[in-house]
């Protein structure tokens, strides 16, 4: 991408593996990420300033915060913002989102010349969903969402990332997620691992300690060194990929 818009920064979505926790430190709050959001009301007015200057790229919805977190039911941030994009086709618009919410604005993303859509889903199982992604809409309901989109005729891709170590990423919760997300008309996979980095091993590792104490050793040796893991597991997404002709792409 060339450009990343985020009209919020902080979510409502509340995922443990939160790659965005360092925007923390430019924020000057004292809660834990994740329950605080600030709202840029005037993206909108922004963005149409800035892109009367800009250099032609593609832009992001959204690199640090969901831009279809529940808050944008009340602010419309983000369709905003997609509504001045709609009249910079030198723009291209690549939304990522892990709520069902994109659906409210499918008239407007069908009016977009170059657009697609992306779904964030790190696992089918909804128990573990519910501990790694409290506030995310359903996994399957992101798959329906994605089926939707496609049906509309709009280009979409899936972003299984991160694969959550000895839980979600063995090779047949893999390839049902694979197979899942073809029969939905997606065509591109990007797979990334658990970085278990910073602040974000503290909090996957209190996940850890809660819901799958088996696993705490395993995730202490990955937060030391995940390079061998990491070529495991981009192997068997190639294969699962290879299965069900979907283009993969490995982030790590």
């Amino acid at each position: 991408m060339t450009y990343a818009l985020n009209p919020y920064v902080g979510c409502q979505h509340g995922c443990v593996y939160c790659y965005s926790v360092f925007m923390k430190r430019f924020t000057g709050h004292k809660e834990e990420w994740g329950t605080f959001v600030d709202v840029k009301v005037n993206a909108p007015q922004v963005l149409a300033r800035e892109l009367k200057r800009a250099k032609p790229g593609e832009v992001l919805l959204s690199s640090v915060t969901d831009p279809y977190q529940p808050l944008e039911r009340e602010y419309g941030l983000s369709r905003a913002c997609l509504e001045i994009l709609q009249g910079y086709p030198q723009f291209p618009v690549s939304i990522l989102t892990k709520s069902t919410l994109v659906l409210r604005d499918l008239d407007l993303l069908r009016a977009i010349e170059h657009l697609e859509v992306a779904f964030t889903i790190t696992g089918l199982d909804e128990a573990t969903r519910r501990v790694f992604e409290p506030q995310a809409s359903p996994a399957r309901a992101r798959i329906e969402a994605l089926a939707r989109l496609s049906e509309a005729g709009l280009k979409t891709w899936a972003f299984f990332g991160p694969a959550l170590p000895y839980i979600s990423d063995g090779e047949k919760e893999i390839e049902a997620l694979f197979k899942e997300l073809k029969e939905a008309g997606v065509k591109r996979v990007l797979v990334d691992s658990l970085n278990l980095k910073g602040a974000m091993w503290g909090r996957v590792k209190r996940a850890i300690s809660i819901h799958y104490p088996d696993l705490l050793e395993a995730y202490r040796l990955l937060a030391v060194d995940r390079r061998a893991y990491s070529s495991l597991l981009g192997e068997r997404a190639q294969r699962a990929a290879a299965k069900y002709g979907l283009e993969c792409e490995i982030c790590f």
